[in-house]
């Protein structure tokens, strides 16, 4: 929960940052900030006692290869999601993004997980309400919200990846290594494609250092901290809140607005999403 609120008012902060620098300036230092963060927690269980298993996983080339492979796949999905948000509101962006609650098990599915009925409604009552969000009445959809929808495939990729990861792993370090490959990936795009300048940086100071020190290097790394003991399905929901912080925080701090329509999407969203986890048993009856 504290995740999602992190994430949500991230969007005001991703949103605002995006006025002084490119897309992939703002997220390759957010991402290197986010990763020197935590430094000083794998510093001080370094000086610990080690265990059996944190001698094994401490930086095994399976460890290395899982955050090189998750670094990748968040460098797609915050690329996506970066871009998108030049185009379109904090708020949309947060609901936008929240739909891989119904991404995470409709992948499941196609991976041979089992994918109950009541989440194929959520699915459809979501996708309504991002129709009533996101596409015009000439039935095209904003370039913005398209882009974020990409991202939330990515995102929800990686929600299944860190379920598979973490329970058996270091989560700081594994969040050191998949920050690392995020930023460089953004750092090595930004330099052949967009103009960095210093003074726009320190213009967009606070933005980048929540969405840096928050953002990244807390809350990405209390998900896999709270995903070694919770259903990737289960975590998705909780983190699939985020987009109503997001809208909160776009209304408080950015003063957005949206249409009676567009708020009707939101509620459909959130109502698709939470009717996606909700686990329906039959009632049992004893026999004498």
């Amino acid at each position: 929960m504290l995740t999602a609120a992190i994430w949500g008012f991230a969007f005001v902060a991703q949103r605002a940052g995006m006025e002084f620098v490119g897309p992939f300036t703002f997220n390759g230092i957010r991402f290197a900030l986010g990763g020197l963060s935590i430094l000083p927690l794998l510093l001080l269980k370094g000086n610990k006692k080690k265990s059996p298993d944190d001698a094994k996983n401490s930086w095994s080339s399976d460890l290395l290869i899982n955050g090189f492979l998750l670094g990748f796949v968040l460098f797609l999905a915050a690329t996506f999601q970066q871009v998108g948000m030049v185009y379109t509101s904090a708020g949309k962006a947060g609901f936008i993004t929240g739909l891989y609650v119904i991404l995470v098990p409709a992948i499941g599915f196609f991976i041979r997980k089992k994918t109950t009925l009541n989440i194929w409604i959520g699915a459809v009552i979501a996708a309504f309400g991002l129709y009533l969000l996101s596409i015009k009445e000439n039935l095209s959809i904003e370039n913005g919200d398209l882009l974020v929808l990409i991202s939330a495939l990515f995102f929800a990729a990686h929600i299944l990846l860190i379920s598979k990861f973490s329970p058996r792993m270091s989560a700081i370090r594994l969040s050191v290594v998949q920050f690392a490959v995020c930023s460089l990936l953004s750092l090595l795009t930004a330099i052949f494609i967009e103009t960095i300048i210093l003074e726009d940086i320190l213009k967009a100071a606070i933005p980048i250092i929540y969405g840096g020190v928050f953002s990244v290097g807390v809350a990405y790394t209390l998900q896999i901290v709270g995903q070694k003991h919770a259903h990737a399905s289960a975590a998705s929901i909780i983190l699939s809140l985020e987009s109503v912080f997001a809208v909160l925080g776009g209304w408080l701090i950015l003063s957005e607005q949206l249409s009676t329509r567009g708020m009707a999407g939101c509620l459909l969203m959130l109502l698709g999403m939470v009717l996606a986890q909700i686990r329906f048993r039959r009632k049992l009856t004893l026999q004498p």
